[in-house]
Protein backbone atom coordinates (compact mmCIF):
# COMPACT_ATOMS: atom_id res chain seq x y z
CA UNK A 1 0.00 0.00 0.00
CA UNK A 2 1.38 3.41 -0.66
CA UNK A 3 2.91 5.71 2.30
CA UNK A 4 2.19 8.91 1.96
CA UNK A 5 5.75 10.82 3.75
CA UNK A 6 6.09 14.58 4.85
CA UNK A 7 8.47 16.86 6.95
CA UNK A 8 7.47 15.90 10.42
CA UNK A 9 5.33 13.25 10.41
CA UNK A 10 7.69 11.34 12.10
CA UNK A 11 6.91 13.83 15.07
CA UNK A 12 3.45 13.44 14.76
CA UNK A 13 2.98 10.40 14.28
CA UNK A 14 2.12 9.08 17.54
CA UNK A 15 1.64 13.04 19.21
CA UNK A 16 -1.96 11.81 20.00
CA UNK A 17 -0.58 9.65 22.82
CA UNK A 18 1.45 13.00 24.04
CA UNK A 19 -1.64 15.29 24.20
CA UNK A 20 -3.08 15.74 27.43
CA UNK A 21 -5.66 14.76 29.32
CA UNK A 22 -8.12 17.84 30.09
CA UNK A 23 -11.72 18.12 32.13
CA UNK A 24 -14.41 19.43 30.60
CA UNK A 25 -15.64 22.87 32.25
CA UNK A 26 -19.44 22.89 32.75
CA UNK A 27 -20.20 26.28 31.65
CA UNK A 28 -24.35 25.94 31.55
CA UNK A 29 -27.43 24.05 29.75
CA UNK A 30 -30.00 24.99 27.90
CA UNK A 31 -33.30 23.47 26.81
CA UNK A 32 -36.28 24.46 25.06
CA UNK A 33 -38.48 24.16 28.58
CA UNK A 34 -36.19 26.42 30.94
CA UNK A 35 -33.92 28.31 28.82
CA UNK A 36 -29.92 28.31 29.89
CA UNK A 37 -29.48 26.94 33.36
CA UNK A 38 -26.72 25.70 35.58
CA UNK A 39 -28.62 22.27 36.00
CA UNK A 40 -27.30 19.60 33.94
CA UNK A 41 -29.99 18.66 31.61
CA UNK A 42 -28.32 14.81 31.32
CA UNK A 43 -29.43 15.24 27.40
CA UNK A 44 -26.16 13.73 26.10
CA UNK A 45 -25.78 16.48 24.00
CA UNK A 46 -22.73 18.35 23.93
CA UNK A 47 -21.09 21.80 22.19
CA UNK A 48 -17.72 21.95 23.96
CA UNK A 49 -15.24 24.96 23.12
CA UNK A 50 -11.92 24.39 22.78
CA UNK A 51 -8.82 23.08 21.09
CA UNK A 52 -10.23 20.12 19.04
CA UNK A 53 -7.22 17.71 20.03
CA UNK A 54 -7.40 18.45 23.35
CA UNK A 55 -11.43 18.06 23.30
CA UNK A 56 -11.36 15.19 21.31
CA UNK A 57 -8.53 13.17 24.36
CA UNK A 58 -10.92 14.61 27.34
CA UNK A 59 -14.04 12.70 25.15
CA UNK A 60 -12.09 9.16 25.37
CA UNK A 61 -12.22 8.23 28.93
CA UNK A 62 -16.28 8.20 28.67
CA UNK A 63 -16.85 7.74 24.79
CA UNK A 64 -13.78 5.31 23.38
CA UNK A 65 -15.88 3.45 20.82
CA UNK A 66 -19.28 4.63 20.97
CA UNK A 67 -19.44 6.99 18.10
CA UNK A 68 -21.52 5.84 15.68
CA UNK A 69 -21.37 8.51 13.47
CA UNK A 70 -17.83 10.92 13.15
CA UNK A 71 -18.67 14.01 10.10
CA UNK A 72 -16.18 16.45 10.27
CA UNK A 73 -15.33 19.60 7.74
CA UNK A 74 -11.85 20.24 8.23
CA UNK A 75 -9.72 23.22 6.26
CA UNK A 76 -9.81 22.65 3.14
CA UNK A 77 -6.31 24.76 2.75
CA UNK A 78 -6.92 27.01 -0.56
CA UNK A 79 -4.35 29.50 0.99
CA UNK A 80 -7.24 32.09 1.12
CA UNK A 81 -9.57 30.43 4.35
CA UNK A 82 -9.33 31.81 7.67
CA UNK A 83 -9.05 29.60 10.53
CA UNK A 84 -6.80 29.01 13.49
CA UNK A 85 -4.66 26.77 11.78
CA UNK A 86 -5.01 28.95 8.82
CA UNK A 87 -4.54 28.11 5.15
CA UNK A 88 -1.63 29.30 4.92
CA UNK A 89 -0.59 28.40 8.44
CA UNK A 90 1.38 30.97 9.22
CA UNK A 91 -1.03 31.59 12.29
CA UNK A 92 0.99 32.08 15.72
CA UNK A 93 -1.06 29.25 17.38
CA UNK A 94 0.27 26.68 14.95
CA UNK A 95 3.84 28.10 14.56
CA UNK A 96 3.69 27.99 18.11
CA UNK A 97 2.32 24.13 18.11
CA UNK A 98 4.74 23.19 15.63
CA UNK A 99 7.91 24.48 17.38
CA UNK A 100 6.70 22.68 20.34
CA UNK A 101 5.92 19.22 18.79
CA UNK A 102 7.86 19.45 15.47
CA UNK A 103 10.65 21.32 16.32
CA UNK A 104 13.37 23.15 14.00
CA UNK A 105 12.21 20.88 11.17
CA UNK A 106 9.16 22.92 11.46
CA UNK A 107 10.12 26.00 9.88
CA UNK A 108 11.00 24.09 6.52
CA UNK A 109 7.44 22.30 5.67
CA UNK A 110 5.19 23.57 3.21
CA UNK A 111 1.21 24.21 3.59
CA UNK A 112 0.69 20.80 2.32
CA UNK A 113 3.30 19.29 5.20
CA UNK A 114 1.51 21.70 8.07
CA UNK A 115 -2.12 20.66 7.16
CA UNK A 116 -0.72 17.06 7.13
CA UNK A 117 0.92 17.27 10.77
CA UNK A 118 -2.46 19.26 11.86
CA UNK A 119 -4.76 16.02 10.84
CA UNK A 120 -2.83 13.15 11.30
CA UNK A 121 -3.14 13.24 15.57
CA UNK A 122 -6.52 14.63 15.21
CA UNK A 123 -7.61 11.80 12.85
CA UNK A 124 -5.90 9.34 14.78
CA UNK A 125 -8.19 9.78 18.47
CA UNK A 126 -11.29 9.94 15.81
CA UNK A 127 -10.13 6.32 14.79
CA UNK A 128 -10.10 5.69 18.84
CA UNK A 129 -14.11 7.19 19.72
CA UNK A 130 -15.56 5.51 16.28
CA UNK A 131 -17.17 2.05 16.85
CA UNK A 132 -16.75 -0.83 15.66
CA UNK A 133 -19.76 -0.31 13.53
CA UNK A 134 -19.05 3.13 12.74
CA UNK A 135 -18.27 5.34 9.76
CA UNK A 136 -16.35 8.52 9.33
CA UNK A 137 -17.45 10.99 6.65
CA UNK A 138 -14.49 14.11 5.71
CA UNK A 139 -15.73 16.64 3.36
CA UNK A 140 -12.70 17.82 1.33
CA UNK A 141 -12.02 19.21 -2.16
CA UNK A 142 -9.04 18.96 -4.62
CA UNK A 143 -6.56 20.58 -2.65
CA UNK A 144 -6.14 18.17 -0.03
CA UNK A 145 -7.86 15.19 -1.26
CA UNK A 146 -5.64 12.94 -2.35
CA UNK A 147 -2.71 13.72 0.57
CA UNK A 148 -6.08 13.20 2.55
CA UNK A 149 -6.60 9.37 1.03
CA UNK A 150 -3.41 7.82 1.56
CA UNK A 151 -3.43 9.27 5.26
CA UNK A 152 -6.94 7.71 5.80
CA UNK A 153 -5.56 4.55 4.60
CA UNK A 154 -2.73 4.75 6.57
CA UNK A 155 -4.84 5.35 10.20
CA UNK A 156 -7.95 3.73 9.20
CA UNK A 157 -6.91 0.68 6.99
CA UNK A 158 -7.08 0.70 2.90
CA UNK A 159 -9.48 -1.95 3.42
CA UNK A 160 -11.97 0.21 5.26
CA UNK A 161 -12.30 2.82 2.75
CA UNK A 162 -15.86 2.54 1.60
CA UNK A 163 -16.22 5.36 -1.27
CA UNK A 164 -15.89 9.08 -2.01
CA UNK A 165 -19.33 10.92 -2.47
CA UNK A 166 -19.56 13.75 -5.13
CA UNK A 167 -21.84 16.25 -4.00
CA UNK A 168 -22.22 19.38 -5.95
CA UNK A 169 -21.74 22.86 -4.10
CA UNK A 170 -22.86 25.56 -6.87
CA UNK A 171 -25.16 25.88 -9.48
CA UNK A 172 -23.78 28.12 -12.70
CA UNK A 173 -20.11 28.92 -13.40
CA UNK A 174 -18.31 31.82 -11.46
CA UNK A 175 -15.92 34.76 -12.70
CA UNK A 176 -12.55 32.65 -11.66
CA UNK A 177 -10.08 32.75 -14.39
CA UNK A 178 -9.57 29.27 -14.65
CA UNK A 179 -10.74 27.33 -17.83
CA UNK A 180 -12.93 26.07 -16.12
CA UNK A 181 -15.89 26.60 -12.93
CA UNK A 182 -15.32 23.66 -9.83
CA UNK A 183 -18.58 22.75 -8.95
CA UNK A 184 -17.97 20.05 -6.96
CA UNK A 185 -16.70 18.46 -3.67
CA UNK A 186 -15.80 15.08 -1.99
CA UNK A 187 -16.85 13.03 1.21
CA UNK A 188 -14.40 10.75 1.70
CA UNK A 189 -15.69 7.59 3.62
CA UNK A 190 -14.18 5.23 5.88
CA UNK A 191 -15.54 2.43 8.40
CA UNK A 192 -13.90 1.39 11.47
CA UNK A 193 -14.01 -2.56 10.15
CA UNK A 194 -15.75 -4.74 8.69
CA UNK A 195 -19.41 -4.86 10.14
CA UNK A 196 -20.51 -1.24 9.24
CA UNK A 197 -23.65 -1.69 7.00
CA UNK A 198 -25.03 1.58 5.85
CA UNK A 199 -28.88 1.98 6.07
CA UNK A 200 -29.01 2.12 1.64
CA UNK A 201 -31.31 4.00 -0.64
CA UNK A 202 -34.66 1.87 -1.35
CA UNK A 203 -34.42 0.63 -4.78
CA UNK A 204 -36.77 1.95 -7.59
CA UNK A 205 -39.16 -1.26 -7.78
CA UNK A 206 -42.11 0.37 -10.26
CA UNK A 207 -41.11 -1.97 -13.31
CA UNK A 208 -41.75 -5.40 -10.59
CA UNK A 209 -45.23 -6.47 -11.21
CA UNK A 210 -46.66 -10.00 -12.10
CA UNK A 211 -49.09 -9.75 -15.46
CA UNK A 212 -48.61 -13.32 -15.43
CA UNK A 213 -50.18 -13.74 -11.84
CA UNK A 214 -46.81 -15.74 -11.12
CA UNK A 215 -47.12 -17.71 -7.86
CA UNK A 216 -43.67 -16.41 -6.82
CA UNK A 217 -45.04 -12.80 -6.81
CA UNK A 218 -43.29 -9.60 -8.64
CA UNK A 219 -40.90 -9.55 -11.22
CA UNK A 220 -39.38 -7.87 -13.74
CA UNK A 221 -37.13 -8.65 -17.01
CA UNK A 222 -33.46 -8.16 -17.02
CA UNK A 223 -30.81 -8.74 -19.49
CA UNK A 224 -30.04 -12.30 -19.82
CA UNK A 225 -26.34 -12.21 -22.09
CA UNK A 226 -23.36 -10.21 -21.06
CA UNK A 227 -20.70 -7.74 -22.45
CA UNK A 228 -18.31 -10.32 -23.64
CA UNK A 229 -17.66 -11.89 -26.38
CA UNK A 230 -17.59 -15.72 -28.10
CA UNK A 231 -14.09 -15.99 -28.02
CA UNK A 232 -13.45 -14.42 -24.39
CA UNK A 233 -15.61 -16.89 -22.92
CA UNK A 234 -16.44 -19.95 -25.44
CA UNK A 235 -18.41 -22.04 -23.06
CA UNK A 236 -21.34 -19.53 -22.51
CA UNK A 237 -22.01 -19.29 -26.95
CA UNK A 238 -24.27 -21.66 -27.76
CA UNK A 239 -28.45 -21.91 -29.09
CA UNK A 240 -31.45 -22.02 -26.47
CA UNK A 241 -34.53 -23.16 -27.61
CA UNK A 242 -38.23 -22.06 -25.89
CA UNK A 243 -39.74 -25.31 -24.92
CA UNK A 244 -43.31 -23.68 -26.04
CA UNK A 245 -42.66 -22.59 -29.13
CA UNK A 246 -39.84 -25.07 -30.39
CA UNK A 247 -37.84 -21.93 -31.88
CA UNK A 248 -34.26 -21.47 -30.98
CA UNK A 249 -31.87 -18.20 -30.11
CA UNK A 250 -28.27 -17.78 -30.62
CA UNK A 251 -26.15 -16.20 -28.85
CA UNK A 252 -24.80 -12.83 -30.13
CA UNK A 253 -20.96 -13.40 -30.88
CA UNK A 254 -19.70 -10.26 -29.08
CA UNK A 255 -22.54 -10.36 -26.56
CA UNK A 256 -22.96 -13.99 -25.28
CA UNK A 257 -25.39 -15.68 -22.43
CA UNK A 258 -24.43 -14.75 -18.88
CA UNK A 259 -25.05 -18.76 -17.73
CA UNK A 260 -23.00 -22.06 -18.72
CA UNK A 261 -25.35 -24.21 -20.29
CA UNK A 262 -26.38 -26.47 -17.78
CA UNK A 263 -28.01 -23.28 -15.69
CA UNK A 264 -29.45 -22.11 -18.67
CA UNK A 265 -31.27 -25.06 -19.51
CA UNK A 266 -32.30 -25.27 -15.07
CA UNK A 267 -33.73 -21.60 -15.86
CA UNK A 268 -35.40 -22.33 -19.12
CA UNK A 269 -37.18 -25.04 -16.69
CA UNK A 270 -38.04 -23.34 -13.70
CA UNK A 271 -40.17 -20.66 -16.21
CA UNK A 272 -37.42 -17.66 -15.65
CA UNK A 273 -36.74 -17.14 -19.25
CA UNK A 274 -39.28 -14.72 -21.06
CA UNK A 275 -39.01 -15.71 -24.68
CA UNK A 276 -40.35 -12.88 -27.48
CA UNK A 277 -43.87 -13.75 -28.80
CA UNK A 278 -42.76 -12.64 -32.54
CA UNK A 279 -39.30 -14.78 -31.93
CA UNK A 280 -37.22 -11.84 -33.43
CA UNK A 281 -35.64 -10.19 -30.29
CA UNK A 282 -33.75 -11.53 -27.58
CA UNK A 283 -34.94 -13.88 -24.50
CA UNK A 284 -34.98 -12.13 -21.31
CA UNK A 285 -34.18 -13.05 -17.39
CA UNK A 286 -37.53 -13.21 -15.36
CA UNK A 287 -35.90 -11.59 -12.04
CA UNK A 288 -38.44 -12.14 -9.15
CA UNK A 289 -38.37 -9.36 -6.52
CA UNK A 290 -37.51 -12.00 -3.89
CA UNK A 291 -34.00 -12.59 -5.58
CA UNK A 292 -33.07 -9.08 -5.19
CA UNK A 293 -30.14 -9.04 -2.62
CA UNK A 294 -30.51 -5.22 -1.58
CA UNK A 295 -33.95 -3.75 -1.59
CA UNK A 296 -31.50 -0.95 -0.36
CA UNK A 297 -27.93 0.42 -1.06
CA UNK A 298 -26.29 3.94 -0.85
CA UNK A 299 -25.40 5.24 -4.16
CA UNK A 300 -21.82 6.96 -4.82
CA UNK A 301 -22.76 10.05 -6.65
CA UNK A 302 -25.03 13.09 -5.00
CA UNK A 303 -24.40 15.14 -7.94
CA UNK A 304 -27.73 15.72 -8.84
CA UNK A 305 -29.63 18.89 -7.17
CA UNK A 306 -31.78 18.97 -3.94
CA UNK A 307 -35.30 18.63 -5.89
CA UNK A 308 -34.15 15.65 -7.85
CA UNK A 309 -36.85 13.01 -7.85
CA UNK A 310 -34.61 10.50 -9.41
CA UNK A 311 -35.90 7.60 -6.50
CA UNK A 312 -32.38 5.90 -7.82
CA UNK A 313 -30.57 8.72 -6.07
CA UNK A 314 -32.46 8.71 -3.05
CA UNK A 315 -30.10 11.12 -1.04
CA UNK A 316 -30.32 15.23 -1.80
CA UNK A 317 -27.31 17.22 -2.03
CA UNK A 318 -28.20 21.04 -1.73
CA UNK A 319 -25.81 23.42 -3.02
CA UNK A 320 -23.52 25.57 -0.79
CA UNK A 321 -25.52 29.06 -1.25
CA UNK A 322 -28.96 27.42 -0.24
CA UNK A 323 -27.10 26.39 2.84
CA UNK A 324 -26.07 30.06 3.39
CA UNK A 325 -30.04 31.30 2.92
CA UNK A 326 -30.85 29.12 5.51
CA UNK A 327 -28.36 30.25 8.17
CA UNK A 328 -29.01 34.08 7.08
CA UNK A 329 -32.77 33.01 7.83
CA UNK A 330 -31.79 31.92 11.32
CA UNK A 331 -29.85 34.73 12.40
CA UNK A 332 -31.35 37.36 10.36
CA UNK A 333 -27.76 38.25 8.51
CA UNK A 334 -24.61 36.70 7.42
CA UNK A 335 -22.82 35.38 9.74
CA UNK A 336 -20.94 32.42 8.60
CA UNK A 337 -19.10 32.01 5.11
CA UNK A 338 -19.58 28.44 3.20
CA UNK A 339 -21.86 26.67 5.59
CA UNK A 340 -22.72 22.69 4.21
CA UNK A 341 -26.08 22.19 3.46
CA UNK A 342 -28.21 20.18 6.69
CA UNK A 343 -30.05 17.61 4.43
CA UNK A 344 -26.38 17.17 3.07
CA UNK A 345 -25.25 16.17 6.45
CA UNK A 346 -28.49 14.63 7.43
CA UNK A 347 -28.43 12.40 4.43
CA UNK A 348 -24.99 11.02 5.24
CA UNK A 349 -26.28 10.78 9.16
CA UNK A 350 -29.30 8.90 8.04
CA UNK A 351 -27.16 6.51 6.25
CA UNK A 352 -25.08 5.63 9.22
CA UNK A 353 -27.03 5.61 12.17
CA UNK A 354 -30.07 4.75 14.39
CA UNK A 355 -31.96 6.40 16.67
CA UNK A 356 -29.89 5.70 19.31
CA UNK A 357 -26.49 6.87 17.68
CA UNK A 358 -23.97 9.53 18.76
CA UNK A 359 -22.84 11.68 16.05
CA UNK A 360 -19.70 13.68 16.43
CA UNK A 361 -18.70 16.80 14.89
CA UNK A 362 -14.89 18.30 15.74
CA UNK A 363 -14.73 21.07 13.41
CA UNK A 364 -18.49 22.17 13.88
CA UNK A 365 -18.53 25.47 12.38
CA UNK A 366 -21.73 27.18 12.59
CA UNK A 367 -23.53 24.38 14.31
CA UNK A 368 -24.65 22.18 11.21
CA UNK A 369 -24.01 18.78 12.15
CA UNK A 370 -26.39 19.08 15.35
CA UNK A 371 -29.42 20.85 13.28
CA UNK A 372 -28.90 17.75 10.95
CA UNK A 373 -29.36 15.66 13.99
CA UNK A 374 -32.32 17.77 15.09
CA UNK A 375 -33.97 17.40 12.48
CA UNK A 376 -33.81 13.49 11.68
CA UNK A 377 -34.91 13.13 14.99
CA UNK A 378 -38.36 15.37 14.76
CA UNK A 379 -39.00 13.76 12.03
CA UNK A 380 -38.67 10.36 13.20
CA UNK A 381 -38.65 10.32 16.94
CA UNK A 382 -35.64 9.33 17.14
CA UNK A 383 -32.70 10.09 20.31
CA UNK A 384 -29.50 10.97 18.83
CA UNK A 385 -26.95 12.83 20.39
CA UNK A 386 -25.01 15.33 18.90
CA UNK A 387 -21.74 16.09 20.28
CA UNK A 388 -19.83 19.28 18.72
CA UNK A 389 -16.38 20.26 18.81
CA UNK A 390 -15.70 24.07 17.72
CA UNK A 391 -12.30 26.08 18.60
CA UNK A 392 -13.10 29.41 17.43
CA UNK A 393 -14.30 32.28 19.75
CA UNK A 394 -17.99 31.93 18.06
CA UNK A 395 -18.69 28.87 19.92
CA UNK A 396 -21.00 30.26 21.52
CA UNK A 397 -22.05 32.99 19.70
CA UNK A 398 -22.79 31.51 16.74
CA UNK A 399 -22.72 27.43 17.02
CA UNK A 400 -24.96 26.90 20.54
CA UNK A 401 -27.07 30.13 19.22
CA UNK A 402 -27.84 28.36 15.98
CA UNK A 403 -28.47 24.99 18.11
CA UNK A 404 -30.94 27.41 20.63
CA UNK A 405 -32.81 28.92 17.52
CA UNK A 406 -32.99 25.38 15.72
CA UNK A 407 -34.79 24.31 18.70
CA UNK A 408 -36.85 27.24 19.21
CA UNK A 409 -38.20 27.80 15.94
CA UNK A 410 -36.60 30.64 13.71
CA UNK A 411 -38.05 32.65 11.19
CA UNK A 412 -40.20 35.53 11.26
CA UNK A 413 -41.55 35.70 14.82
CA UNK A 414 -40.28 32.06 15.30
CA UNK A 415 -43.15 30.10 13.75
CA UNK A 416 -41.27 30.12 9.78
CA UNK A 417 -39.63 27.26 10.78
CA UNK A 418 -40.96 25.13 13.48
CA UNK A 419 -38.75 24.48 16.59
CA UNK A 420 -37.15 20.86 16.96
CA UNK A 421 -37.43 20.88 20.99
CA UNK A 422 -34.08 19.64 22.90
CA UNK A 423 -31.38 20.46 25.34
CA UNK A 424 -28.00 20.33 25.26
CA UNK A 425 -24.69 20.95 27.57
CA UNK A 426 -21.92 23.64 26.85
CA UNK A 427 -18.32 23.38 27.78
CA UNK A 428 -14.77 25.18 27.88
CA UNK A 429 -11.89 22.88 27.98
CA UNK A 430 -10.67 22.85 31.46
CA UNK A 431 -7.33 21.65 33.35
CA UNK A 432 -5.30 19.16 32.63
CA UNK A 433 -5.22 15.99 34.80
CA UNK A 434 -1.67 16.00 35.18
CA UNK A 435 1.11 18.47 35.95
CA UNK A 436 4.55 19.01 34.14
CA UNK A 437 5.72 16.73 36.56
CA UNK A 438 3.32 13.63 35.94
CA UNK A 439 1.78 13.91 39.29
CA UNK A 440 -2.04 14.37 39.39
CA UNK A 441 -3.80 17.35 39.25
CA UNK A 442 -6.28 16.45 42.46
CA UNK A 443 -7.75 20.28 41.92
CA UNK A 444 -9.67 18.94 39.02
CA UNK A 445 -11.65 15.93 41.58
CA UNK A 446 -12.38 12.82 42.66
CA UNK A 447 -14.80 11.96 40.38
CA UNK A 448 -12.58 12.67 37.38
CA UNK A 449 -9.33 11.57 38.41
CA UNK A 450 -11.68 7.87 39.06
CA UNK A 451 -13.27 8.21 35.76
CA UNK A 452 -9.53 8.83 34.23
CA UNK A 453 -8.23 5.76 36.24
CA UNK A 454 -10.65 3.22 35.41
CA UNK A 455 -10.63 4.83 31.36
CA UNK A 456 -6.93 3.49 31.75
CA UNK A 457 -7.52 0.31 33.05
CA UNK A 458 -10.11 -1.07 30.68
CA UNK A 459 -10.64 1.61 28.35
CA UNK A 460 -14.52 1.65 28.99
CA UNK A 461 -16.68 4.20 30.30
CA UNK A 462 -17.06 4.70 34.13
CA UNK A 463 -20.20 4.15 35.71
CA UNK A 464 -19.98 6.72 38.61
CA UNK A 465 -23.24 4.73 40.44
CA UNK A 466 -22.28 3.63 44.14
CA UNK A 467 -20.65 0.80 44.39
CA UNK A 468 -20.54 -1.86 47.24
CA UNK A 469 -16.47 -0.27 48.41
CA UNK A 470 -16.44 3.05 48.95
CA UNK A 471 -12.68 2.94 47.23
CA UNK A 472 -14.15 0.12 44.46
CA UNK A 473 -14.02 1.54 40.62
CA UNK A 474 -15.83 -1.94 39.42
CA UNK A 475 -15.32 -5.31 37.89
CA UNK A 476 -14.02 -6.16 34.46
CA UNK A 477 -13.07 -9.31 32.86
CA UNK A 478 -12.88 -10.86 36.43
CA UNK A 479 -10.57 -8.37 37.75
CA UNK A 480 -11.31 -5.40 40.97
CA UNK A 481 -10.12 -2.25 40.35
CA UNK A 482 -10.06 -0.57 43.92
CA UNK A 483 -8.69 3.18 44.38
CA UNK A 484 -8.37 3.66 47.54
CA UNK A 485 -7.01 8.01 47.45
CA UNK A 486 -8.24 10.09 49.68
CA UNK A 487 -7.49 14.19 48.91
CA UNK A 488 -6.23 15.38 52.44
CA UNK A 489 -4.20 12.42 54.03
CA UNK A 490 -2.02 9.47 52.90
CA UNK A 491 -3.34 5.81 52.03
CA UNK A 492 -1.47 2.75 52.71
CA UNK A 493 -2.43 -0.81 50.77
CA UNK A 494 -2.26 -3.21 54.37
CA UNK A 495 -4.22 -5.89 55.81
CA UNK A 496 -6.79 -4.02 57.53
CA UNK A 497 -7.72 -2.63 53.95
CA UNK A 498 -8.28 -6.05 52.52
CA UNK A 499 -10.30 -7.14 55.03
CA UNK A 500 -12.40 -4.59 53.94
CA UNK A 501 -12.51 -5.96 50.43
CA UNK A 502 -16.26 -8.72 49.97
CA UNK A 503 -16.03 -8.95 47.06
CA UNK A 504 -14.74 -12.20 44.86
CA UNK A 505 -12.23 -11.32 41.82
CA UNK A 506 -9.55 -13.53 39.99
CA UNK A 507 -7.40 -10.27 40.22
CA UNK A 508 -7.12 -6.82 42.37
CA UNK A 509 -5.50 -4.31 41.14
CA UNK A 510 -5.36 -1.27 44.07
CA UNK A 511 -4.54 2.31 43.65
CA UNK A 512 -2.75 3.96 46.94
CA UNK A 513 -0.06 5.85 48.09
CA UNK A 514 1.73 3.30 49.99
CA UNK A 515 2.04 -0.76 50.31
CA UNK A 516 2.72 -2.53 53.09
CA UNK A 517 1.96 -5.97 51.58
CA UNK A 518 4.85 -8.54 50.80
CA UNK A 519 5.53 -9.19 47.62
CA UNK A 520 5.12 -12.90 48.00
CA UNK A 521 1.83 -12.64 50.05
CA UNK A 522 0.18 -9.76 46.82
CA UNK A 523 1.33 -12.72 44.34
CA UNK A 524 -0.18 -15.93 46.48
CA UNK A 525 -3.67 -13.42 46.72
CA UNK A 526 -3.49 -12.06 42.85
CA UNK A 527 -3.03 -8.41 43.88
CA UNK A 528 -1.34 -5.72 41.95
CA UNK A 529 -0.24 -2.44 44.15
CA UNK A 530 0.05 0.61 41.85
CA UNK A 531 1.05 4.01 42.98
CA UNK A 532 -1.19 6.73 42.70
CA UNK A 533 1.04 9.95 40.94
CA UNK A 534 0.39 12.30 43.09
CA UNK A 535 2.72 14.67 45.20
CA UNK A 536 2.58 13.28 48.97
CA UNK A 537 5.34 15.62 50.16
CA UNK A 538 2.98 17.82 51.82
CA UNK A 539 1.52 15.23 53.95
Amino acid sequence: MPTLHWIGKEKVINHHRDVPFKILEHQYSYSTDTGETNTPTDSGNKIIHGDNLEALKSLLPQYEGKIKCIYIDPPYNTGNENWVYNDNVNHPKIKKWLGEVVGKEGDDLSRHDKWLCMMYPRLQLLHKLLANDGAIFISIDDNEQANLKLMCDEIFGGGNYLTSFVWKRRSGSNDAKNFLTVDHEYIIVYQKSSKTIFNGVPKNLKNYKNPDNDSRGRWASDNLTCNKTKDERPNLFYTITDPNTGISYEANPNRVWVYERSRMERVIAENKVIFPKNGKSTPQYKRHLSELRFLKKPVSSWITPSNSKDENIGLSSSINSIATKELRTIFGTQIFDYPKPVDLISGLINQATNEESIILDSFAGSGTTAHAVLNLNKEDGGNRKFILIEMEDYANDITAERVKRVMQGYGEDKKAVEGTGGSFEYYELGAPLFHADNNLNEAVGTAKIREYVWYTETKMSYDDATPDHSYLLGNHDDTAYYFYYEPEQLTTLHHDFLASIIDSAEQYIIYADNCLLTEEFMTQNRIIFKKIPRDITRF
